[in-house]
């Protein structure tokens, strides 16, 4: 679709991917964007550049995807739809119940509205934790699905959702499978953070940074700007009724990765290394890394910055958050 002068409804953007998207949505000649939120996760300070925009809107009240007149009601008018609201991987994993009604239920409502506001398009943020571990690497979009955990379970619920809406009702999507994103605007403090903040927590209160198993396991690392460029990519695209990892491709250890910021933080901290626990060698994902060139050819989409430079770009804006 084309976005000039559009109006799109980006649920969840709040959110750490969320604000970059309405960021890079900004960028664009748009005409407006909407902010449909709940802030369970979102912080409105995420968005404090954004609402500068004229043209940028939060939602009034917030908004919830369980919440379908509010929903409706909020996507009148609306040319487009970003759909990133999702509980996340490990709060999935404490809350199913509650992870069945925001990811699944949540995403239902989300199609329901579209089809009832005739939305030219939906790009629905999926994740690479639907493949599991890696049976082959890279791993391309034909992959089986090798999920064990609820949030993957909830992510292939939605992308069979949006697969079922397509062939009934003929609403146009694209759905996005994001490898591990990292970036400001990531909770770095939170229970449910992600192995990133972690380590730069640690180093910087002069802690040892701790790895669990022998660091081998390895991952596929990608900027969040990268991703929310990909969300634009999507949305302007012509491809419908597909789904595409979003990464870059590289294989990273963990070992690598604790190694890189170590050494961009200018620390001679020595890591320790702790055995899995039983459950954690049993479940735990040790390697995944997706092809991305399915995404480069369809949707004209290559990553920009390097693990190392995103990784410096984060480090500043933690300094910057500290100052502060």
């Amino acid at each position: 679709m084309k976005i000039e002068g559009s109006k799109i409804l980006v649920i969840g953007g709040a959110g750490f991917i969320g604000s970059f998207v309405v960021s890079e949505l900004l960028k664009t000649n748009i005409g407006k964007v909407v902010i449909y939120d709940n802030f369970a996760r979102g912080k409105q300070s995420n968005l404090s550049d954004s609402l500068n925009d004229p043209r940028c809107e939060i939602y009034p009240n917030g908004g919830d995807v369980r919440d379908v007149d509010i929903l409706n009601d909020a996507m009148q008018g609306c040319d487009g739809v970003i759909h990133l609201a999702a509980m996340w991987l490990l709060h999935c994993k404490d809350f199913p119940r509650t992870a069945f009604h925001v990811n699944i239920e949540g995403t239902f409502n989300v199609l329901e509205a579209c089809v009832k506001n005739k939305i030219k398009r939906l790009v629905y943020s999926s994740s690479a934790s639907v493949y599991g571990d890696a049976s082959e690497v890279p791993m391309t979009e034909t992959h089986p699905f090798n999920n064990k955990n609820f949030y993957g379970a909830t992510k292939i619920a939605g992308e069979a959702m949006c697969r079922a809406y397509n062939d009934r009702y003929g609403l146009s999507y694209v759905g996005l499978r994001y490898m591990n994103v990292y970036g400001p605007h990531q909770d770095q403090t939170a229970a449910y953070t992600g192995v990133i903040p972690i380590m730069l927590n640690k180093i910087d209160a002069k802690e040892t940074p701790i790895i669990n198993g022998d660091g081998t396991q390895a991952y596929d690392f990608i900027d969040v700007e990268d991703v929310a460029r990909c969300n634009i990519c999507a949305l302007e695209s012509d491809a419908t009724d597909e789904f595409y990892n979003v990464g870059t491709g590289i294989q990273t250890s963990i070992k690598q990765l604790c190694d890189t910021i170590l050494d961009l933080r200018e620390s001679d901290l020595k890591v320790t290394y702790n055995p899995y626990s039983e459950d954690d060698a049993r479940r735990l994902v040790q390697n995944r890394i997706g092809c991305p060139k399915k995404a480069m050819c369809d949707l004209n989409f290559k990553y920009q910055y390097d693990l190392r430079s995103g990784l410096q770009r984060l480090i500043d804006w933690r300094k910057a958050q500290a100052s502060n």
